[in-house]
C-alpha cells in the first residue's frame, strides 16, 4: 500500500495588502514546481474578510476531521483530548485601544514567561470561577490556558491569527447576550484587575508591553476523542515572515522549505507515495493531489503542460 502524506503549508503567500513584489515560486522553488506539475488542484477553501477562522485553520480541521463551522471548531477539546466538557483556550493579550477601534497585538510580542503566566492565572481564576469557568494551569505555551465551563458550549470565537494586524470593531467585541456577554464582562473586569497588577509594573520596568486583557479561542465540546491524523504534516516556517510582510525573508524561507521539505516530498512522490499538498494564504487554501496518469495526460494537453501558478495569486 503506498505511503499517504498530506502536507499543509500555512503562510505560503504574503498578505494581499503587503506592499511588496509578488512571490514567484516558479522562479525560486524548483522542487515545489516539480511537485505541482505532477498534481491537480482539488479542494479549495475561501474566507471572507469577516471570517472568524483562517484558511489554514479550516484546512487543518478538515484534514483531521474536526467538526464545526468557522467560529465553532472545538480546537481546545481536540488538541487537549477533552471529551464531553465544553472548553476553550484563554490567551493573555495586549489590546491597544484607539478612538474608534481596538487592535490586538501579536501574542508572541508579549514574551510571557512561566512565572508571569502562573501569577496571573492565580489572580484571574477566582473571577472566572464565579461564572462557572475553571482555568487549568497545564499547557505548553505560557499565557495560554485550557478553560472549561458551560459558557463555552456554543460560544462563537474569532481566531487570534485572523485578528492579526486588523482592527477589532464594536460588533466584534460586544454581544447582545448569552455566553459572549459573560465573557465580555469578564474581559472588562480583568482589564481593571491587570491595569494595576504588579506583574505589569515589572514588565514596564523591563520595557515589555503590559498584559491588559485576554482572548478566548477554539471553544466548543466534543462527544468523542478525535485522534490527530498521523499522515498530516504541517510546515510552519513561512508563517513568521508572511505575518511580518517581510518579502525577502519570506522568499528565503521558501528556498529553505523547497530545499528540504519539498525535495523530500518529491522523492516520496517518485517512489510511489500518495501525496496531497495544501498551500494556505490570507484569503484561501488550495489543495493539490497527485493526478492519475491518464487524467494527467489529458490535463497537460488542455493546458499545454503549464503549472497552475494562477492559483497562487488567489491565496
Amino acid at each position: 500500500m503506498p505511503e499517504t502524506i498530506h502536507l499543509i503549508i500555512p503562510g505560503a503567500a504574503l498578505p494581499h495588502d503587503a506592499e511588496v513584489p509578488p512571490f514567484k515560486p516558479q522562479q525560486t522553488t524548483p522542487k515545489l514546481r516539480a511537485l505541482l506539475t505532477a498534481m491537480l488542484p482539488t479542494m479549495r477553501i475561501e474566507c471572507a474578510d469577516d471570517s472568524p477562522a483562517t484558511p489554514y485553520e479550516l484546512a487543518l480541521a478538515a484534514a483531521n476531521a474536526v467538526p464545526g463551522e468557522p467560529g465553532h471548531i472545538p480546537w481546545a477539546a481536540f488538541e487537549t483530548g477533552t471529551v464531553g466538557v465544553p472548553c476553550a483556550f484563554v490567551k493573555l493579550c495586549h489590546l491597544q485601544v484607539g478612538s474608534d477601534h481596538v487592535l490586538m497585538l501579536p501574542p508572541e510580542d508579549l514574551a510571557i514567561d512561566l512565572e508571569t503566566s502562573r501569577v496571573l492565572l492565580s489572580a484571574m481564576a477566582p473571577y472566572l470561577l464565579e461564572d462557572g469557568i475553571t482555568l487549568h494551569p497545564e499547557g505548553a505555551v505560557p499565557g495560554t490556558w485550557l478553560a472549561t465551563g458551560e459558557p463555552f458550549r456554543d460560544l462563537r470565537t474569532v481566531s487570534p491569527d485572523q485578528l492579526r494586524g486588523r482592527r477589532l470593531t464594536q460588533s466584534m467585541l460586544e454581544s447582545a447576550g448569552g455566553s459572549a456577554a459573560i465573557l465580555r464582562r469578564l474581559q472588562n473586569e480583568m482589564q481593571m484587575l491587570l491595569y494595576t497588577h504588579p506583574v505589569n509594573e515589572i514588565r514596564q520596568q523591563q520595557r515589555l508591553l503590559p498584559i491588559n486583557s485576554f482572548w478566548v479561542a477554539g471553544a466548543g465540546v466534543l462527544d468523542k476523542k478525535i485522534p490527530i491524523a498521523q499522515d498530516v504534516w504541517v510546515e510552519s516556517r513561512l508563517c513568521p515572515t508572511a505575518q511580518r510582510h517581510d518579502a525577502a525573508a519570506h522568499a528565503e524561507a521558501w528556498r529553505q522549505v523547497d530545499t528540504d521539505v519539498c525535495a523530500d516530498m518529491l522523492a516520496r512522490l517518485r517512489a510511489g507515495a500518495d501525496l496531497r499538498l495544501t498551500l494556505c494564504g490570507e484569503k484561501a487554501a488550495q489543495t493539490f493531489e497527485c493526478a492519475k496518469q491518464g487524467v494527467w495526460r489529458q490535463f497537460k494537453h488542455v493546458l499545454g503542460f503549464q503549472p497552475i501558478w494562477n492559483e497562487w495569486g488567489k491565496l
